[in-house]
């Protein structure tokens, strides 16, 4: 093993002793000698089993037959979860086949942030994350079930299943993915599109052909935003089947992976003589491996809020320096956009997961000994799944890339360190994606112009005020102060700036996710403008440093003049209307970034 990566992980074992030794306590307190409907008095139990055929009903009354809790974000408004219309059906009639019941035990909120981009809805977002947590445990709280099955994919979802499911972490649980979209054009393509319309070269006609033909057909986006940036994590963590995270939906091989899930996470049960529960799986090591995974392919910047959030509902205590000094020794050995130009099928056909992990392990870069869905040990994950006459085997996966450009061995890294800068400086501590920003740009040095929303600054880039060097100060867009939207909108406007040869950097306390491009960009700063941080005493023209090669985040103002300045005021009147009011109360509790941007925090720290 590496040195730091054992040292990082040392430390975080050591720093989280106290509540993982808690939370350990409180799963195998609530594991019992079996089925937990054996326990229910007998009006509980008919009412739990009342809608279920006869057959499983008698399988349920039984006790010998596990009963698996389906969780599912299904709707079709997201095209990576439509497929999850027909998920439970096949779960189901899987679980049949071995003397099993699948029970629907609840469905959690799913919304498209591609749908909501720059429009207040945006604001509900990360909020989403908690309420998503929240109606996992409401859906697992019936004291029926022997394990279950979280059917989800995108932004805030998977985690928001993985804080509600480690509450119940005395369940063997498995994520069950959908797979991406097949490719449609590239995403330089669309992004070249998207910044000819925002300068008035192209139509919006000639904008919606284009978007309509990147995003065409039921799977998750095929960029490597967060998303599929959830999948790849979920497998490096052992959650995943081996290889199940990218195959294309409504193939005959995703169908075969769907119901090899669902039986074989009743092969994790008590019953089974292999119990795995979740909280077992989800350790410090499995933390460990996932942000080496997120360094290795440069993946999404939410990340750096939703990996804390999922550790602490784990009992274990992640912090941006643990992730930062990983980055340092973790190579960058994929390119998917927005990192390159491939997207995540063409990963998958280069080699994928396979020969990623493969490439870790024998780099001494990822804990090989560690608890997943499919055993101890995660040189399973090396192999990729197939059919053969209709029956699902694994074969080892490929040992050499089958295009470098997309996929590089760790002999061949496209950058010997990962995709994810740690930032500070005086204006607080953030982070930046440099796997996406050109090594020319990382570096800016310029005069802010200070924004308090994103059309304000579009209005600015069309009256033409931005031409020139500047650093785009974006400020009260933390989670306390409007829910913490990611801020695509002006992604256009500051690319086209780059691309006339200004010199330009984002400085927000706000998101830009996975998504983020090629403007070096500060975000997630922390302290937040609302809460007095120092971006709020920020004024335009002050010169801003911006330095993705040091991470360094400062603005040359003398430190006494600085706290002698007046804080800026929030804006008001932006929290009513599309729902934003009913979530007054959970961003009031949210915690820094730097802590996950979690309405739980002090609710879990109260478990030390």
């Amino acid at each position: 093993m590496h040195p730091r990566i054992l040292e990082v992980t040392e430390r975080l074992i050591a720093r989280s002793r106290p509540t993982r030794e808690r939370y350990l306590q409180l799963i195998r307190g609530a594991a019992s000698d079996g089925p937990m409907r054996a326990k229910l008095q007998c009006a509980n139990f008919a009412h739990g089993v009342a809608g279920c055929a006869p057959q499983d009903k008698q399988n349920l009354r039984l006790m010998d037959s596990a009963n698996v809790a389906i969780v599912s974000a299904y709707n079709d408004m997201l095209s990576a979860h439509q497929p999850y219309e027909h998920f439970p059906e096949q779960i189901k009639q899987a679980l049949r086949e071995v003397g099993s019941v699948g029970q629907f035990a609840g469905g959690v909120p799913a919304m498209c942030d591609g749908v909501t981009q720059g429009e207040p809805g945006m604001e509900l977002a990360l909020a989403s994350r908690e309420v998503i947590a929240m109606a996992t445990a409401v859906a697992l709280s019936h004291n029926m079930f022997d394990a279950t099955l979280c059917l989800g994919i995108c932004d805030k979802i998977v985690p928001g299943l993985m804080m509600g499911a480690l509450r119940f972490g005395h369940l063997p649980t498995m994520f069950v993915p959908g797979g991406p979209m097949p490719s449609g054009i590239s995403n330089k393509e669309k992004a070249d599109v998207r910044q000819r319309y925002a300068e008035g070269k192209a139509s919006r006609e000639e904008l919606l052909e284009s978007e309509m033909k990147s995003y065409h057909s039921p799977g998750t986006c095929t960029f490597y935003g967060t998303a599929n940036t959830n999948q790849l994590l979920m497998e490096v963590m052992g959650l995943h089947l081996p290889g199940a995270s990218f195959v294309n939906p409504y193939t005959p091989l995703r169908d075969a992976l769907t119901a090899y899930a669902a039986q074989q996470v009743t092969r994790m049960t008590k019953a089974s003589g292999n119990f795995m529960p979740l909280g077992e799986i989800v350790d410090e090591k499995a933390l460990v491996n996932s942000i080496v995974a997120l360094h290795a392919t440069g993946g999404s910047t939410n990340h750096t809020l939703h990996m804390p959030a999922i550790a602490q509902a784990a009992g274990i205590q992640l912090t941006w320096q643990d992730m930062a000094d990983l980055s340092e020794v973790v190579p960058t050995l994929s390119h998917v956009y927005p990192n390159g130009r491939a997207d995540i099928n063409h990963f998958q056909a280069a080699g994928g997961m396979a020969f990623l992990i493969r490439e870790l392990l024998d780099g001494g870069l990822l804990h090989e000994d560690v608890n997943t869905v499919a055993g101890h040990g995660l040189r399973r994950y090396t192999q990729e799944p197939f059919l053969e006459e209709g029956k699902l085997v694994w074969r080892d996966g490929p040992t050499a890339s089958l295009d470098e450009s997309i996929l590089r061995p760790l002999a061949r890294p496209f950058s010997p360190e990962g995709g994810l800068r740690v930032m500070q400086g005086n204006l607080g501590l953030g982070v930046m994606k440099v796997s996406a920003v050109a090594p020319e740009h990382q570096v800016v040095e310029a005069p802010a112009r200070v924004f308090h929303d994103q059309q304000a600054l579009a209005d600015a880039f069309k009256a033409g005020e931005l031409e020139r060097d500047f650093v785009a100060v974006m400020r009260f867009q933390g989670p306390r102060s409007n829910g913490m939207p990611e801020l695509h909108k002006m992604t256009p406007f500051l690319g086209v700036l780059q691309d006339r040869g200004f010199k330009v950097a984002l400085v927000t306390d706000g998101r830009m996710s996975g998504a983020s491009g090629k403007i070096p960009a500060a975000i997630h700063v922390c302290p937040e403008a609302f809460d007095g941080g120092p971006l709020a005493r920020v004024r335009d023209g002050d010169i801003i440093r911006v330095d993705g090669h040091t991470g360094t985040l400062l603005v040359r103002v003398d430190e006494t003049e600085l706290a002698a300045r007046p804080l800026a005021q929030a804006p008001t009147g932006n929290d009513l209307g599309c729902g934003r009011e009913l979530f007054g109360f959970m961003r009031h509790a949210m915690s820094s970034a730097q802590h996950g941007a979690s309405a739980f925090t002090a609710s879990l720290e109260a478990l030390k």
